[in-house]
C-alpha cells in the first residue's frame, strides 16, 4: 500500500466562508429557533428532515435546524473538503496521517472479487482469506458439544465492540455456550468469569494485535495459570485447543502456547475491528451466515456513504448536525437511547468509537484548535433511564440532544411489553420537543429540546451491520470538519507510559522525580 502523500490537506473549518455564514445564521434565526413554530409553518418538515438509508429510516425533524441551517452545513462540508478527505479514505490513501496509514476498515466488509484494479486489491484479498479461515473456525467450535463457555480477553476495541454486538444479536446465540468477556485488569473481574467453570469445556480468545497489551497479558497469563492449575498434566495437551489468539503477534503467541491465530492489520484501528479476526466471539455465537449478513450491512452502509448525494447522505448530514450543535449550540454531550435492552453495551461502545476519535484539541498539523471537537456521549436503554436522568434532559438546565434507536419488530413473544415501549420511545421525544406549561413553575417543561429517532425495522446481524457503519461515518464527517486525525489515540498512550513506572515504583518505593500528590499516594498504598 503506498504512503504518497494525499492530494488533500487540512482546511481549517473556522476560516471557511461557510463557518462565518453559520455564524450569522445562528446568532439571528438558530439561537431562537424553536421546533413548534417550526412544524407550523412547515407541513412538510418531517418528510423532508426523514430519509431511508440502509436497513433503518432517520427521523432528524426534532433537531434546531431549518433548511436554511442545512443548506450552509453542507456548503461547510464542501468547503472543508469533507467528500474529497471520504474519497481518500476509500482510495486506500494514508488519511491516518500522523501514523502515516490508510483507513480501510471498510474494506472488513468489502464483497471478494471487487478489488480488481484497485490500490486495495491485495489487501481485499488478505481480509477475505483470513475471514474465510475465522469464519471456519468459528463454525467448527459452534459445532464442538465439548465447549460451553467462550471467555474473550480483550481491552477497548478488542472488547467493546465484540462484547456489544454479541450482547444485542443474543437472539441469533448458538444453543448451548455461554460468553463471557474480560478486560479489566482488576483481577475481581477474571475471578468472577472463572468461578464455576470448567478448564475442559472452556475456549479461552486472547484478543490483541501486537499480543504485548499490559491488561490484556496479565489476564491471559492468569488465565492460564488458572487452566494448568484445574488440569495439571493435562494442560500441555489441551492448551492448543482451548486457547486462540486474535493477534498479528504469532511467535508471541507461540511463546505463549498459542498455535491457532487470526490476525489483522495496521489500517484497521482497535475501534474499528469489530468486523476484522476481533469479531471471532461473536462469529461464533452467531455463525458464519450471520456474521456475513451484518457484513453486507456495514457495507451497504458504506455504499451509501461513498455514493448518495450530500443532501440524502445520512452520515454527511449527522456528523454535519454533531458539528452544528458542538459549535454553535455549544451542547457538551449527546444521549443515545437504546429502546432495546439487549443494547445496553451500545451507549459504551459510541463513547469509545467517537471520544477517542475526535476527543482532540490540535488539527491533523498539530495546530490547537479555537473550537470544541468531540462531545461526552453517554447513555443506556429506555426504559430505564426515564426513570432517573430523564428528568434533567426535560428541566435541567442545559439542553442535551437525545438520540433514540428504536426496533419496530420484537423478537420475543410476550403480550404487552412491545406495544408499551414503542410508544414510551415516542413519548420521549414528543415530551422533549412539546414541553409542557406550569404557571406554578415546578411541572414545566421548557420542550424545544432536540432528538433524532433511527428506526430499525428488526434487530438483526445486517441491521446492527448498517447501524455500526452509519455511526462510523457520521465520526468521519464531524472530524474531517474539524481538520482532526480521527484514527490515531494518542492520548491512550501516555497513561500507558506512566503506569508503567509507577507499577515499578510501587514495588520499589522510589519517589525520586514524582510530584507531591503522586509521591504521597503512592507512599500511602505502600504502608
Amino acid at each position: 500500500m503506498s504512503t504518497t502523500p494525499s492530494p488533500w490537506a487540512t482546511i481549517r473549518c473556522d476560516r471557511t466562508p461557510a463557518w462565518a455564514e453559520l455564524h450569522q445564521h445562528f446568532e439571528g434565526e438558530g439561537r431562537q429557533f424553536d421546533l413548534r413554530q417550526a412544524f407550523a409553518e412547515d407541513a412538510q418538515r418531517a418528510t423532508h428532515f426523514s430519509q431511508h438509508a440502509p436497513h433503518l429510516l432517520a427521523d432528524l425533524s426534532k433537531n434546531l435546524m431549518s433548511r436554511q441551517t442545512e443548506a450552509l452545513l453542507l456548503r461547510l462540508a464542501e468547503q472543508c473538503g469533507v467528500l474529497a478527505h471520504r474519497d481518500a479514505m476509500f482510495a486506500g490513501q494514508p488519511v491516518n496521517t500522523t501514523e502515516q496509514r490508510p483507513v480501510m476498515h471498510f474494506l472488513l466488509r468489502q464483497p471478494a472479487g471487487t478489488g480488481a484494479g484497485q490500490p486495495w486489491e491485495k489487501e481485499l484479498g488478505e481480509v477475505h482469506q483470513t475471514l474465510d479461515a475465522m469464519l471456519a473456525y468459528a463454525e467448527q467450535v459452534r459445532a464442538d458439544p465439548s465447549i460451553t463457555h467462550v471467555v474473550n480477553i480483550g481491552i477497548g476495541g478488542s472488547d467493546l465492540g465484540p462484547r456489544m454486538a454479541t450482547r444485542t444479536l443474543e437472539a441469533f446465540k448458538v444453543p448451548g455456550k455461554r460468553f463471557l468477556f474480560v478486560s479489566n485488569v482488576d483481577g475481581h473481574e477474571l475471578t468472577s468469569v472463572l468461578q464455576g467453570l470448567d478448564a475442559r469445556k472452556t475456549l479461552f480468545l486472547i484478543a490483541s494485535k501486537t499480543f504485548t497489551t499490559a491488561e490484556t497479558m496479565t489476564n491471559a497469563r492468569s488465565a492460564r495459570r488458572w487452566f494448568e492449575a484445574q488440569l495439571g498434566e493435562e494442560a500441555a495437551a489441551l492448551m492448543p485447543q482451548r486457547f486462540a489468539a486474535l493477534t498479528t503477534n504469532i511467535q508471541g503467541a507461540a511463546e505463549f502456547g498459542i498455535s491457532t491465530t487470526f490476525g489483522f492489520w495496521d489500517w484497521v484501528g482497535g475501534r474499528y475491528s469489530l468486523m476484522s479476526a476481533i469479531g471471532l466471539p461473536l462469529a461464533i455465537s452467531i455463525g458464519a451466515r450471520h456474521f456475513r449478513e451484518m457484513l453486507a450491512g456495514a457495507h451497504a452502509m458504506d455504499q451509501h456513504f461513498l455514493h448518495q448525494p450530500p443532501a440524502q447522505n445520512l452520515p454527511l448530514r449527522l456528523g454535519l448536525l454533531d458539528v452544528w450543535y458542538r459549535n454553535f449550540h455549544r451542547f457538551n454531550s449527546r444521549h443515545v437511547a437504546p429502546y432495546h435492552s439487549l443494547m445496553f453495551r451500545w451507549g459504551a461502545y459510541l463513547q469509545q468509537l467517537e471520544m477517542e476519535s475526535n476527543g482532540k484539541r490540535v488539527d491533523r498539523e498539530g495546530q490547537t484548535l479555537p473550537y470544541d471537537t468531540s462531545p461526552i456521549i453517554w447513555g443506556e436503554p429506555g426504559t430505564i433511564g426515564q426513570h432517573a436522568y430523564f428528568q434533567m434532559l426535560h428541566q435541567g438546565t442545559e439542553a442535551v440532544p437525545v438520540e433514540f434507536v428504536v426496533i419496530k419488530e420484537a423478537r420475543h413473544t410476550l403480550e404487552g411489553h412491545h406495544a408499551p415501549l414503542l410508544a414510551n420511545a415516542l413519548a420521549q421525544a414528543q415530551a422533549l420537543m412539546m414541553g409542557r406549561s406550569d404557571p406554578g413553575g415546578q411541572r414545566h417543561f421548557p420542550g424545544n429540546r432536540p432528538s433524532t429517532f433511527l428506526l430499525l425495522e428488526r434487530l438483526e446481524p445486517a441491521s446492527l451491520g448498517a447501524l455500526i457503519a452509519l455511526q462510523e461515518h457520521r465520526v468521519f464527517v464531524s472530524g474531517s470538519v474539524w481538520g482532526i486525525n480521527s484514527f490515531d489515540q494518542w492520548g491512550v498512550e501516555l497513561g500507558k507510559v506512566l503506569a508503567k513506572d509507577l507499577e515499578a515504583r510501587l514495588a520499589s518505593g522510589d519517589l525520586q522525580g514524582l510530584d507531591g500528590s503522586t509521591a504521597a499516594l503512592l507512599r500511602a498504598l505502600r504502608a
